[in-house]
């Protein structure tokens, strides 16, 4: 099963290698992972996703919970919350497909950044699964020539559950 795992560490050198050597000495691989320091410069936020069973995500946590920089931890896919995802495509389409390329944007919300020579730069901000449905829908449609994901990035709904940050 995919987990989003929100850490708060500390804001130390080499506390973001200390994680992800964690992961790799055990064998697990991280589908994503997005760092950045908080409004308390002392903390920072890295949220990660990997995959694998309740058990093993439980184990991974403890795991996580020795490291000295490891100020909480929490499973967010334990609790209803938010997971948010930015993604920026670079397309390749003729004239006549532009149209069609402005519905798909329209019904998924995506924004068409720039346009150029048949060159199109579409940025789209949602959850995984429907950042995989535009891509299904791209596919045969237009020539997908770059795609840069920015991973997964989650928070709890209501009462936050990790302090500070």
């Amino acid at each position: 099963m995919r987990h989003i795992i929100s850490i708060l560490l500390q804001n130390e050198a080499g506390a973001l290698a200390r994680v992800a050597n964690l992961f790799s000495s055990r064998g697990f691989n991280i589908e994503s992972l997005n760092v950045a320091p908080t409004h308390d410069e002392t903390v920072s936020r890295l949220t990660l996703v990997t995959v694998g069973s309740d058990e093993i995500i439980d184990q991974i946590i403890k795991q996580l919970g020795k490291l000295i920089d490891v100020v909480n931890i929490i499973d967010m896919t334990k609790g209803d919350h938010i997971e948010r995802e930015l993604v920026l495509f670079k397309l390749l389409l003729n004239s006549e497909d532009k149209k069609e390329l402005i519905e798909l944007a329209n019904n998924f919300e995506a924004r068409i950044l720039d346009d150029h020579e048949g060159h199109y730069t579409v940025e789209l901000l949602g959850g995984s699964e429907e950042i995989e449905k535009f891509i299904l829908a791209l596919s045969g449609r237009v020539e997908i020539l770059t795609v840069v994901r920015s991973g997964a990035m989650a928070v709890a709904r209501g009462v936050p559950l990790l302090t500070p940050g």
